[in-house]
């Protein structure tokens, strides 16, 4: 039996072309860049290669991108470093309430020190209303998160209109975005978004795990998070992953070249799956924006079974996709990006999400809808809600 892995977000596969670049600089060429010997000056050489591929994807000169471990850490490191940074501005954070949990943590570790947050709502369909955004400023707001699109529900945020509503309100508030769920499948460029930080991170466009980067316009002051060397211009200490910066380096200018006609592609195919869903059972309700949606992102929520359930009747089936937030899929928490969205807790503990890679096929489509009301069936067949619905319904 074929595996068939639609859980982009939770990590895609390495392409071989990013492996084959990513290979000497595991076997021969392992100098530390930091070092003045010819070893050290070719990893260098790499890492800066790298940074230039990084920036170009988004638009930004090679100096504005700050290698980071991780997503996560790319985003604690501009929520906290930036906020840090501006304190003697003030002490107020406004972000979305479906923020990753790496923002959101990051700022409930801030309100300790003494900061405050606001929470902007969001609709039905997970969408941020710029005009929310600026009622929740204050004369001491000083950093506005708003993420570039959702990873749990697929809705790309309207974030060129949230930054200029936010400018036109307010002078001297710095904006950050983490387009973790975004970068290398839709078109992003920070100088036409006008924000001031920006999260990326390898894996999520076929780079490696453990690489990740932040896009930190020219001028912003930020404290850094991780102490102890020079290493990225110093906002950012301990000896770079080289082999895992060139990696992300290869991907990234893999999925600048193919970006147009991969997001064709996987739109088609996103829609004929996210058709097929609803089609097929009853009582399968789509989450997030069909119109301003990740190419590759189809999301539902699946009435009278929970979402672990479904994972593992599918995974038996060979199929993988995730419930929510690859962060927290552990957990057994309902997601709270669901429950901002006015979902029940009822509804939101069904939450299925498939989220699509490069090499996923029309086949894969067809065997995903073929055994999903199977599964979706012997899951509901034990459920005493669903015998419930269906006396009530008289059936």
């Amino acid at each position: 039996m074929k595996r068939i892995y639609l859980d982009l977000i939770a990590a895609a596969p390495v392409v071989p072309e990013v492996l084959d670049e990513m290979r000497p600089f595991l076997e021969t060429h392992f100098g530390n860049p930091q070092s003045l010997h010819s070893d050290g000056q070719v990893a260098a050489e790499a890492v800066d290669a790298a940074r230039e591929r990084v920036a170009a994807l988004i638009g930004a000169d090679p100096g504005e991108v700050i290698f980071t471990a991780s997503g996560t850490e790319a985003n604690n490191l501009a929520v906290k470093g930036l906020a840090q940074g501006q304190k003697a501005k003030g002490k107020h954070i406004v972000v979305s309430a479906i923020e990753h949990s790496s923002v959101l943590n990051a700022v409930k570790t801030l309100e300790r020190s003494g900061f405050q947050s606001t929470l902007v709502p969001v609709d039905g369909d997970g969408r941020v209303d710029p005009a929310e955004v600026v009622r929740a400023l204050r004369p001491e707001t000083i950093l506005v998160s708003v993420m570039t699109a959702n990873s749990e529900v697929g809705t790309v945020e309207p974030i060129e209109e949230i930054v200029r509503a936010v400018r036109a309100a307010s002078s001297g508030v710095l904006i950050h975005t983490d387009a973790v769920a975004a970068a290398g499948h839709i078109p992003l460029d920070v100088n036409a978004l006008g924000v001031d930080a920006l999260s990326l991170s390898g894996n999520v466009f076929s780079g490696p795990k453990g690489i990740a980067a932040l896009f930190l316009k020219k001028g912003r002051k930020l404290v850094p998070q991780i102490e102890g060397g020079v290493q990225e211009g110093g906002r950012r200490g301990g000896s770079e992953n080289v082999a895992a910066i060139v990696g992300m380096g290869a991907a990234a200018r893999l999925a600048a070249a193919s970006m147009i006609e991969r997001s064709a592609r996987m739109t088609v195919f996103r829609d004929r799956l996210f058709d097929g869903l609803i089609r097929s059972v009853e009582r399968v309700r789509p989450t997030g924006s069909r119109t301003s949606r990740l190419p590759y992102h189809a999301s539902v929520c699946v009435e009278f079974v929970e979402g672990e359930a479904m994972l593992l009747g599918l995974d038996f089936k060979g199929i993988a996709a995730s419930s929510f937030s690859a962060c927290t899929s552990k957990s057994l928490k309902v997601s709270h990006v669901l429950l901002a969205m006015g979902l029940d807790h009822a509804l939101a503990q069904g939450s299925l999400i498939f989220s699509l890679i490069d090499t996923t096929t029309p086949g894969d489509i067809d065997q995903v809808l073929e055994v999903f009301p199977s599964v979706i069936k012997r899951l509901r067949d034990m459920s005493p809600l669903y015998t419930d619905y269906l006396k009530e319904s008289g059936r």
